[in-house]
């Protein structure tokens, strides 16, 4: 009697294990089912668990594995061809802060283009970072404001080696086009378009220098005159202000030196005068030019 109540209840505990282990089984892989759970296989063969697909070396597989994904069997990796070697960048030749004859010669070729519009200055700032752009962006080149060897060969080949004018030039602004009446004789071409006096004979520019003119209340007079007299040392007899170097041309208005001008450049004006800004170069000028060459001052 003993006996078989032993082995009763030894065959009710391993049904009860296979119960359970079955029923923990059909639950882990019933996700989403609701409360529907699984039926066992039909053969009534034990079910295992297969490890995790995502559990570490360390074999904790499951939910409960460090870097696990959700205990989701990840897919093999496909196999892709070698990445191919990255493309180096392209060398900086030039650069917005650097400082040499270089950067010189570059902005004297964007000069010749259009796209630089001062004095060259072997400065390379914002604003020739502007025109590099503005130059690499119409030729297709990245704009990216520095130059770099596609950059440089590409403007070489757009441009042509600078002069030695082009490169340190007489004036901080550029000549325009000399009026008509400025190609014959000894004449000074004086341009209020472009703030600049040109002295020429016979059509070829000798020197020239940036100028400044009178305000709206005591204009410049334009047209077409002669320098009536010089004085090398002069002060206004209405002012009162000192006007070396005076070339006179019309009445009381002269080119002369100013160093007002050289001061406060373009912030002030004149009182009708043709001022110069270059002690030097108007000293010069002054030496040169005789009583009766042309002056033509023009728009």
């Amino acid at each position: 009697m003993k006996r078989s109540s032993v082995i009763r209840r030894a065959v009710l505990a391993t049904a009860a294990v296979a119960l359970v282990a079955t029923g923990c089984t059909a639950q882990a892989a019933g996700s989403g089912s609701g409360g529907r759970g699984s039926t066992a296989p039909a053969t009534g063969a034990p079910v295992t668990t297969a490890p995790s697909a995502s559990g570490g070396s360390g074999g904790s597989g499951g939910s409960g594995g460090s870097g696990g994904s959700d205990a989701k069997p990840s897919s093999p990796a496909p196999t892709s061809a070698p990445a191919s070697a990255p493309t180096p960048a392209a060398k900086v030749l030039m650069k917005d802060g650097d400082e040499n004859e270089q950067v010189r010669e570059l902005q004297a070729r964007l000069r010749q283009l259009d796209y630089f519009d001062r004095a060259p200055t072997g400065f390379y700032g914002s604003i020739t970072g502007k025109a590099v752009a503005a130059f690499q962006k119409k030729r297709g080149l990245p704009a990216t404001g520095s130059v770099d060897e596609t950059t440089w060969q590409r403007l070489l080949g757009m441009s042509r080696k600078p002069t030695a004018d082009e490169l340190k030039p007489s004036t901080t602004n550029k000549l325009d086009t000399p009026d008509a009446r400025c190609m014959k004789g000894r004449v000074l071409c004086i341009s209020k378009e472009s703030r600049t006096l040109a002295w020429m004979i016979d059509g070829r520019v000798v020197s020239s220098m940036d100028v400044r003119f009178g305000s709206e209340n005591t204009p410049t007079r334009e047209g077409t005159f002669a320098v009536g007299w010089k004085a090398k040392d002069w002060t206004s007899t209405i002012y009162h202000t000192p006007m070396p170097y005076a070339m006179f041309f019309s009445g009381g208005q002269a080119v002369h030196y100013s160093s007002d001008f050289a001061a406060r450049g373009y912030n002030g004006a004149s009182h009708g005068c043709v001022n110069v800004r270059d002690r030097a170069k108007i000293s010069a000028l002054f030496d040169q030019v005789k009583v009766g060459d042309k002056v033509v001052v023009h728009w």
